[in-house]
């Protein structure tokens, strides 16, 4: 399966990806018994008070959107325009839009009004489900783990199964990305990027990517010189050109830690040489790493101490 390629049913986290059409529908006073009511027996349900002139709802729905998706089958959403159902508004005593309520059992059961951030639309999800898990998230730890055993491949097939259900999630993309970077499939991944759409190559996961191609390429010409810029640093701790060639055979190399020790090692001696070359060069390697991978932590705080002793 390539990635983003939105054929059939994805199976994610070891459950089978519901159809979208199944988890969202628009509903209204005829079918909403149905829709909401019964259908809340059977698993919870999102209803989604909105209108096409209403600015707040253009960003909450897509938002509730995204998140049933991923949640894959343990949530619905069905979504009630208001201006061709003032009745059944009516009803919910709905003044003000968007407005949610969640339905479980049958009955209502929480809801808010007005647009929320992805995060507490993301915890109310979680509450209503019973604190079950985002399968997607799970997936994502999943191929996390294999990526750190040395399995890129089936990491790959788990990312590539996330995107079959949700094409421009970032994390996903991102993982899959870096998937083919390490497979030796850095071309592709450049042919990936440049077909993204806008908003998610903006990314800062995807960003990230960019930089580590980019550190890549510029790595590439030096990487078979780790031993002959080592010996020559060992010869001249102080030449800070060679650390810094150095640094960056080593991120070739692919020893990144490496690569970021020398690049401190070159701080701490001058931090301001050549227009702080070596700092710039360090942040480029944590954009690259990610800002949660253990290494830019590991980094930053080396970082800090060393430009605050």
């Amino acid at each position: 399966m390539l990635i983003g390629d939105s054929s059939g049913d994805a199976v994610v986290g070891g459950a089978a990806g519901a159809a979208a059409g199944d988890l969202i529908k628009d509903s209204g006073m005829a079918t909403f018994m149905h829709d909401v009511v019964e259908a809340s027996k059977e698993v919870p349900v999102i209803v989604d008070f909105w209108a096409p002139w209403c600015g707040p709802c253009k960003q909450l729905t897509p938002t509730l959107e995204k998140l049933v998706k991923q949640y894959a089958g343990k949530v619905k959403l069905v979504k009630v325009n208001v201006d061709d159902n003032q009745q059944l508004a009516a009803q919910f005593r709905v003044q003000s839009i968007p407005a949610v309520y969640a339905f479980k059992g049958g009955r209502p059961v929480d809801g808010f009004m007005g647009a929320m951030p992805d995060s507490q639309v993301k915890s109310f999800i979680e509450k209503l489900t019973g604190g079950g898990g985002n399968p997607i998230d799970e997936a994502l730890a999943e191929a996390e783990a294999f990526i750190a055993e040395g399995q890129i491949e089936t990491a790959l097939e788990i990312y590539q199964e996330i995107l079959a259900q949700d094409p421009v999630h970032a994390k996903a993309m991102a993982g899959a990305l870096k998937a083919y970077i390490a497979l030796g499939k850095s071309d592709e991944a450049r042919d990936i990027i440049a077909k993204l759409p806008e908003p998610l190559s903006k990314a800062p996961e995807i960003l990230s990517v960019k930089t580590a191609l980019e550190l890549q390429a510029q790595s590439a010409g030096v990487s078979s010189e780790v031993q002959a810029l080592a010996d020559k640093v060992a010869a001249n701790p102080k030449d800070l050109q060679a650390r810094q060639d150095l640094a960056m055979a080593k991120f070739g190399a692919g020893d990144k830690e490496g690569a970021m020790d020398e690049l401190l090692e070159s701080i701490r001696i001058d931090r301001k040489w050549n227009e702080e070359a070596a700092r710039k060069q360090l942040v480029k390697f944590f954009e690259a790493f990610g800002p949660t991978d253990a290494l830019t932590v590991q980094g930053r705080k080396k970082l800090s101490s060393i430009l605050f002793a």
